[in-house]
């Protein structure tokens, strides 16, 4: 096993319990038990140095963690090849795992989940994006997996970017084995005036106090030119199983008029009768930063959703636990973790710079802010 960490984690806990994350943007509101009134920018706490996930071979973008019944943490993240350069995630992205004691990390490359398994498969030769939960008992991993001719590019291999589908696999461990399945969870509907006629990817899902599942997913149609299509939207989808089969809602969702492509990436949770989101605002139009931030969502239902009380939870920025602040040119993928039913851990994909030469996760620790 490989360790992918050089710095100690020898500050985390003192990191946990200190001061709040500066930013001029920050809104602050007395701490609640009232989901609807959730303000995770006020809860943003420094980042020890355990908690950057870095490995100089690979990009990584976007993890998940679920602790196992000992206690053990499992991080299931993307990553891909480093000297094929960022567009090659498209191509020859694979969904890894890494293990650590703490939430925080530092975390260890231990396997790959989902390897690759031959271009026959929808999903044989690239697998991204995971999102992982446990329902009553096992172990469910959702992910964006597709198949192409596997030449990476400059910027998009649009083959394998328009076969993206949502699938999922299920265990009864978070370390695995992971059982894949032959047809996507969500495919493409087969009508040119769908709008996810071109590709299904990016899902999110959770669990409504009746006990049924909502799935959130990233769709583009075909009523805009090839091969982009578009527009870029977000859909709804239901079950009353964590496998399916899952009805469609062609309700777009976190959508802002005149704009193809406003929100990306929402993670989704519930909260007794309350669910949330965190998106990826792309140009600040819900918290007002206008600039590309993370915004905080709420919904009764899972399906009809408005602007959260306290919509902003982050700009592109980091406040590291040596004091250190970081100005990111991106900062997306957010995943919680929660901890006895609130969250704990923000999980994000950091890139520091335009040139896209590297890119890391990082796990920010939510602190009420009653308790700082």
């Amino acid at each position: 096993m490989k360790v992918i960490q050089s710095i100690a984690c020898s500050l985390v806990l003192c990191c946990i319990a200190s001061i709040g994350l500066t930013s001029p943007a920050r809104a602050e509101s007395p701490h609640t038990d009232d989901p609807a009134q959730l303000n995770l920018h006020a809860m943003l706490s420094p980042v020890p140095a355990s908690a950057k996930f870095i490995d100089e071979g690979y990009y990584i973008w976007g993890g998940s963690m679920v602790r196992d019944a000992d206690g053990k943490c499992h991080l299931l993240y993307s990553r891909w090849p480093r000297d094929l350069k960022h567009g090659a995630w498209v191509t020859h992205s694979e969904i890894a795992h890494a293990v650590a004691d703490h939430p925080l990390g530092p975390y260890t490359h231990v396997d790959i989940a989902l390897p690759e398994r031959g271009g026959e498969y929808w999903d044989g030769l690239c697998t991204h994006n995971p999102t992982v939960h446990e329902f009553d008992g096992k172990y469910y991993l959702y992910y964006m997996g597709n198949t192409g001719d596997r030449k990476p590019t400059e910027r998009l291999n649009w083959t394998h970017r328009n076969n993206q589908r949502i699938g999922v696999a299920v265990a009864d461990h978070p370390a695995g084995p992971w059982k894949r399945f032959d047809q996507p969870l969500i495919d493409i509907t087969p009508d040119e005036s769908a709008h996810d006629a071109l590709m299904t990817s990016n899902p999110s899902i959770l669990r409504r106090s009746d006990g049924t599942f909502v799935l959130i997913y990233k769709a583009v149609g075909l009523k805009r030119e090839r091969p982009f299509g578009g527009p870029v939207v977000h859909l709804a989808a239901t079950s009353d199983s964590p496998t399916g089969p899952f009805e469609k809602h062609m309700k777009p969702l976190f959508t802002v008029p005149g704009e193809n492509f406003s929100a990306e990436d929402p993670f989704i949770w519930s909260q007794g009768d309350t669910c949330l989101a965190i998106v990826n605002d792309h140009h600040g139009a819900f918290n007002g930063l206008n600039t590309d931030s993370l915004s905080l969502f709420t919904s009764k239902n899972g399906l009809d959703w408005e602007i959260a009380a306290n919509p902003l939870v982050t700009a592109r920025e980091l406040t590291w636990a040596d004091g250190t602040y970081q100005k990111l040119n991106r900062l997306e993928r957010p995943q919680l973790w929660m901890e006895n039913g609130k969250p704990a851990v923000l999980f994000c994909a950091a890139e520091e710079t335009a040139q896209q030469v590297h890119s890391f996760n990082v796990h920010i620790p939510l602190t009420p802010p009653d308790a700082k």
